[in-house]
């Protein structure tokens, strides 16, 4: 009797055991694409006009608040939209897009020369009919190669690439590509993608991005991302990027810093530039960190590949990366050194402002070839500043 129920028992694990694991399955990928959903409800195909609760506002969690009243999947609304917003929504499930042009070395401009050990890579946004802006960052704050660092002891390794899509909105868009091509040759340094360059095509930059990173950018440990308009403080840069590498405490699958915006809400003026349409997202953002750059580890950048594939498309890139941030359960850290929207008060007058700082935002070509000249000429009396600091946190 007793080998009878051993055979029964065998023989009902036997066949059970599939069905309970395939059950599990189904509940693991239900519960990925109502997590990307509450994330990213740009696509959710629900017709019934739910209200959201006004009350997650005012929490601390920062997902979407519930549903925006009759949300209904976008692509029947497309005849609704314009703009920018309306190629958005035709092209946001693509994001295979062949390469038009890469930089010759696997990592960016400067990657022969550091035999895999790079400290930081500048990955920087910029547009095909932006080449004094790009040419201005070769020359001061976008040098490849070896960077010393402010204090005039030690620094790292630089690598450098920028980040393009194609023109295909000018008459002369031939003669722009055919310029692209030589500066290409000449500085090694283009990654350009076969995708129309817009605003809201800013996260395909990203996307995109981390995946050519992932690929061949194992061994550099941080990557600032920024535009092509900002003032960025190199040496200041590297010197803190170095101290975060030999600190033993610091977690690099988690390491974002940058000017963190926490619990903004969208844009409802259709005559902004960040305006979302009310059924493309419901509720406050999720923390992130904008104004013009922002620096992360190597780490985080293969993660942020990875978890990206599971987030729908966003058109605000760095809405995009805070919503990814989110799925990794990842905050970024804040720091008064970004300042993405100029010195408050005459601050900027002081000589050593700028030494204080590691990224300042809209700064023009012209601009920012006179700061990088004061940088090095006021680098003997300034050697010994430190960073910004937020006052308010300071206060007794």
């Amino acid at each position: 009797m007793a080998v009878c129920f051993c055979r029964w028992r065998n023989l009902l694990i036997c066949l059970c055991t599939p069905c309970i694991l395939l059950v599990l399955l189904f509940v693991y990928i239900t519960l990925l694409l109502s997590t990307d959903r509450s994330i990213n409800p740009i696509l959710r195909p629900y017709t019934h006009s739910r209200l959201p609760d006004r009350r997650a506002n005012r929490s601390r969690d920062p997902r979407p608040a519930g549903d925006p009243p009759g949300t209904r999947d976008p692509m029947p609304q497309l005849d609704r939209l314009a703009g920018d917003i309306l190629e958005f929504a035709r092209h946001m499930h693509k994001r295979d897009y062949p390469v038009v042009a890469k930089p010759q070395d696997a990592c960016g401009a400067g990657s022969s020369n550091d035999h895999g050990r790079a400290l930081l890579l500048l990955a920087i946004k910029t547009k095909v009919q932006n080449f004094k802006n790009r040419q201005i960052i070769r020359s001061t704050w976008g040098q490849a190669g070896w960077v010393a660092g402010q204090r005039l002891a030690g620094g790292g390794y630089v690598r450098r690439v920028f980040l393009l899509g194609t023109d295909r909105s000018r008459d002369n868009s031939t003669a722009w590509a055919d310029l692209l091509t030589l500066e290409g040759r000449q500085y090694k340094d283009i990654l350009q993608w076969d995708f129309h360059d817009s605003f809201f095509n800013l996260t395909l930059k990203d996307v995109l991005f981390w995946r050519w990173f992932s690929r061949g950018c194992r061994r550099t440990h941080f990557v600032f991302k920024g535009d092509d308009d900002v003032f960025v403080n190199t040496p200041a840069l590297v010197d803190y990027l170095s101290q975060q590498l030999g600190d033993p405490g610091t977690a690099m699958k988690s390491f974002m810093m940058g000017d963190v915006i926490g619990a903004a809400q969208p844009s409802r003026n259709d005559k902004s530039k960040y305006f979302v349409p009310e059924a493309f997202y419901a509720g406050s953002y999720p923390p992130y960190a904008g104004g013009g750059g922002v620096v992360y580890s190597g780490l985080l950048t293969k993660l942020l590949h990875l978890v990206s594939k599971r987030v729908h498309l966003y058109p605000i890139d760095d809405v995009f990366v805070g919503m990814c941030l989110l799925k990794l359960n990842v905050y970024p850290s804040h720091h008064p050194a970004f300042l993405p929207f100029d010195f408050p008060g005459d601050e900027e007058m002081k000589p050593c402002a700028y030494h204080k700082t590691i990224m300042v935002h809209k700064r023009m070509p012209d601009r920012v070839e006179q700061l990088w000249a004061r940088l090095k000429e006021s680098q003997p009396l300034c050697w010994n500043v430190t960073l910004r600091e937020d006052k308010l946190k300071n206060k007794p």
